[in-house]
């Protein structure tokens, strides 16, 4: 491997391992379901291109039933969050009880 390849496996592999900690902080942190799907999201496809890299250095394409299972778990996770939040948005908020003035 001549040492340009290195550098670039260094720089990709510093890069992915920058992204890889912004998202799981976002998921940590939220504050909502759909900034930790995004980052959930984010943290699949860094994994999607971790393994493409590997498959780059290492001169192979074993792993591309891996990266495609990756894909369809990213998909389907997006799709079933979307439509749980389109449907608690649907639904009319929850009002409390009022209270007559005579009660304490």
């Amino acid at each position: 491997m001549t040492a340009v390849m290195t550098a670039a496996l260094i720089a990709a592999g510093l890069g992915l391992t920058a992204t890889a900690l912004a998202a799981i902080v976002r998921i940590v942190r939220g504050p909502t379901i759909l900034d930790r799907m995004v980052a959930s999201d984010v943290l699949l496809t860094t994994l999607l291109l971790a393994v493409g890299t590997d498959m780059v250095a290492r001169g192979h394409t074993d792993t591309i039933p891996l990266m495609t299972v990756i894909a369809a778990t990213a998909t389907f996770a997006t799709i079933v969050v979307a439509r749980f939040v389109k449907r608690r948005a649907e639904q009319p908020p929850i009002q409390e009880p009022t209270r007559g003035a005579g009660h304490v």
